[in-house]
């Protein structure tokens, strides 16, 4: 069921800022547009989120660190030491890279490993898997979806943002499709405007990733949806 109201549309976004150059002020602007909003979380690297958690203060806007990012390729116990310092700095989520390259070699086992243990280290913290469409075959993509789910994460995520493409209706159609309905499925990439983000709900995603959340909650407003921020 698509949103009826910015504030649901809000709580599928998780507020992005993921950029190499984003200072302590940007990352103060982000926190503060996420608790005005009232997005499901933010979205930081793994070095800012004790800062965003500071910022967020005692509100329910949780913060998401990215793992392995951007591309996946880091041992599992760099993934999970990454992922235990994250979480003790205050994350509640974690988006992790899934080994792309290990996927394409055919390395099931691997891959299904990597992410099981950053799921073990997590608890009860969401991992989502971020699978990387862009460069992957639809049987890849398909394939990365089982062991995802099979290594237990809550979520599959369709990219980084930081590749050659981003969120895709048909990705998240396919996404949707393979996982089973206890895993969410996060459209993250190119995610700007308000129309794309109600298709990407509709075609079955459960989260919204994406720099832009604002935007996306204003041009709700602006269609004549509702009258009121909340």
């Amino acid at each position: 069921m698509l949103p009826s109201s910015p504030r649901e549309l809000a709580g599928y976004i998780d507020h992005t800022l993921l950029r190499a150059d984003a200072t302590a002020r940007d990352l103060e602007t982000l926190c503060a547009e996420a608790l005005q909003a009232n997005f499901a979380a933010v979205c930081v690297n793994g070095s800012r989120v004790g800062f965003a958690r500071r910022c967020l203060g005692g509100s329910g806007v949780k913060v998401a660190a990215v793992v392995g990012f951007p591309l996946g390729a880091m041992t599992t116990r760099v993934k999970c030491l990454e992922a235990e310092g994250a979480l003790s700095d205050g994350a509640a989520e974690l988006d992790v890279v899934l080994a792309v390259g290990q996927l394409k070699d055919g390395a099931r086992d691997h891959v299904r490993r990597d992410l099981a243990e950053v799921v073990r280290v997590a608890g009860v913290a969401k991992v989502k898997a971020i699978l990387e469409c862009c460069l992957l075959t639809q049987d890849e993509k398909a394939m990365a979806c089982r062991l995802a789910e099979e290594a237990g994460v809550a979520m599959v995520k369709t990219s980084t943002g930081f590749s050659s493409g981003g969120a895709t209706l048909q990705d998240v159609r396919l996404l949707r499709s393979t996982v089973s309905a206890r895993v969410g499925v996060k459209a993250s990439g190119g995610i700007r405007d308000t129309a794309t983000a109600l298709a990407m709900i509709e075609a079955g995603a459960t989260r919204l990733g994406t720099s832009s959340g604002l935007a996306l909650v204003r041009g709700f407003l602006a269609g004549g949806c509702e009258t009121e921020w909340s």
